[in-house]
Parts: structure tokens; C-alpha cells; sequence
């Protein structure tokens, strides 16, 4: 079964790769360059702006990541 998110297990497997190879790289960078034009004077709201978008990163993939490091639910079952 696909679950919620319609792609296969190996599919999701190799969209996570590509989503942490190379598409958090270039958010660490756009979210360094935010960080940077907001020109924050107190390291308090520096920490809380990187604390932020460190999570909110991971919300529109949530559902990619979820069972990933578990087995193959479609492969055949050894016995």
C-alpha cells in the first residue's frame, strides 16, 4: 500500500534523498541570507528565527519522511 501520500515506498525513499541532498542546502542558504537582511542586534531573536525555520522546513515534506526508515512494506516477506 502507497499510504496518504500516493507514491510508492521506493519513490518517497528517493524523493527524501533529493530533498536532503539538495533541497535543504539551498533553504540553509536562503534561510542564512533572511537571517542576515534582518540584520538582528540580539542573538535571543537570532536563536528563535533559526529555531523557527528549522522546523518550518520540514512541514510541507512531512508526510515524504514518515516510515521511511522503516522496512519496505511492499516487498516480498521472507519466511
Amino acid at each position: 500500500m502507497a499510504g496518504k501520500s500516493g507514491l510508492s515506498y521506493k519513490a518517497r525513499r528517493r524523493w527524501s534523498l533529493v530533498v536532503l541532498l539538495v533541497g535543504l542546502p539551498l533553504y540553509i542558504i536562503v534561510a542564512t541570507t533572511l537571517a542576515g537582511l534582518l540584520n538582528l542586534q540580539s542573538v535571543l531573536l537570532e536563536l528563535v528565527l533559526y529555531g523557527v525555520l528549522g522546523i518550518v522546513w520540514i512541514l510541507p515534506f512531512k508526510s515524504l519522511f514518515r516510515g521511511i526508515g522503516q522496512a519496505d512494506p511492499d516487498a516480498p516477506k521472507d519466511e
